[in-house]
Formats: C-alpha cells, sequence, structure tokens
C-alpha cells in the first residue's frame, strides 16, 4: 500500500493498526491501563517535544511494539507503512524467546549505536515507562525488581542524552519520580 499522501491519514492509519494489534493488552501497572495509551503518549511526546519530528518517525513510535507486543510482522508494516518505518520497529523489537536479562542487556547495547530516530522513540519510551511506572508500581514486583527496572531505563536514555533537550527534560522528571517510588518501596520492604 503507498503512503497516503496526508500526514494526517498516515498517522491515523498508523493508530488504528496499532489499536488493533494491542487490543485488550494492559500496561504493566495496578491501574490496567490500555496498552494503546502508552503508544499514544510515546507518540505526543515526540511531536510535542521534537521540532518538525517527521510523521514517518511518530508513525514508527505508535508501532513500536507491535511486532514484539502486538503480534504484526515486519513486513505487514513494511508493506503498509513503508520500509524506513519498517526498519525502525525493527530497531526496537526486542527478541522474547530471551530472558528477561539479556533482553535488557541487548537493548542497552543497541541504542548506543542506533540511528537518531530509534533513540529519540527509545527516549520517549522510557520516559513514558518510568512515570507509570512511579505512579503505578506492577503488582508482584518486588522493591529490587523495580529499583533494577528503573536504573535500566536511566541507563538505555543515557544512550539517547544530546539528542533532545526538552525530551531529556521530560525524561529526568519521569526517572526523578520513578526513583522516590523505588525508595519508598525500598523503605515499605524493609518495614522502615
Amino acid at each position: 500500500m503507498p503512503r497516503p499522501s496526508s500526514d494526517t491519514l498516515f498517522l491515523a492509519r498508523a493508530f488504528a493498526y496499532a489499536t488493533r494489534c494491542h487490543s485488550g493488552a494492559t500496561r504493566k501497572g495496578f491501574v490496567g491501563a490500555p496498552y494503546i495509551d502508552h503508544v499514544a503518549e510515546v507518540a505526543a511526546l515526540l511531536a510535542e517535544n521534537i521540532e518538525g519530528a517527521a510523521a514517518d518517525v511518530i508513525v514508527a513510535a505508535i508501532l513500536h511494539g507491535t511486532v514484539e507486543k502486538g503480534g504484526a510482522s515486519r513486513e505487514e508494516i513494511a508493506d503498509l507503512f513503508g520500509e524506513r518505518v519498517a526498519g525502525w520497529v525493527d530497531e526496537m523489537t526486542d527478541d522474547e524467546s530471551l530472558p528477561r536479562a539479556e533482553r535488557m542487556r541487548r537493548q542497552v547495547e543497541h541504542v548506543a549505536t542506533a540511528s537518531r530516530p530509534v533513540r529519540l522513540i527509545e527516549l520517549a519510551d522510557k520516559t513514558s515507562n518510568l512515570a507509570e511506572v512511579a505512579a503505578s508500581p506492577p503488582e508482584g514486583w518486588s522493591a529490587e525488581r523495580f529499583a533494577e527496572y528503573v536504573e535500566w531505563g536511566a541507563e538505555v536514555a543515557n544512550h539517547c542524552r544530546g539528542i533532545d533537550e526538552g525530551l531529556e527534560a521530560r525524561f529526568d522528571e519521569a526517572l526523578a519520580a520513578a526513583r522516590e517510588t523505588a525508595i519508598r518501596l525500598g523503605k515499605e520492604a524493609r518495614g522502615a
């Protein structure tokens, strides 16, 4: 399918596709918010903070979890949204067959050499993730796992520094809130 002549139509098609892919999926926190809310927040973070953000980059942000979490294929994304978007989505797709620790390690390693669009999307993704877990810690996570997740997000984001001050400032706010929550959870776990 050729790319629509309108960025608005291109973005609307991406949201419709992502909504179908993530139908019924929820976020990690106890609130159980629909996963598509996260997708919308990542896209909004880019649109609000990156002056002149290209529609292709925002579409890739909208689609960033569709292969890994939504059952889409790279080929389908390339057919519907173009090879460039599919390539960026592919760069952000974790191998779910690997253990969590290995996926986390690989993501840190990969983002250090990733393209600028992927680093922007990763920074927006980590901003959204940390803000969400700070406000709604996932049920069943120990204080240690929570703190590990927060610091892993910081490590990924550190490889994205220097690409956009506004987005980095938003990340820093989310990181501070997540670290405060980690401290509180650690105190609660110790009975302090």
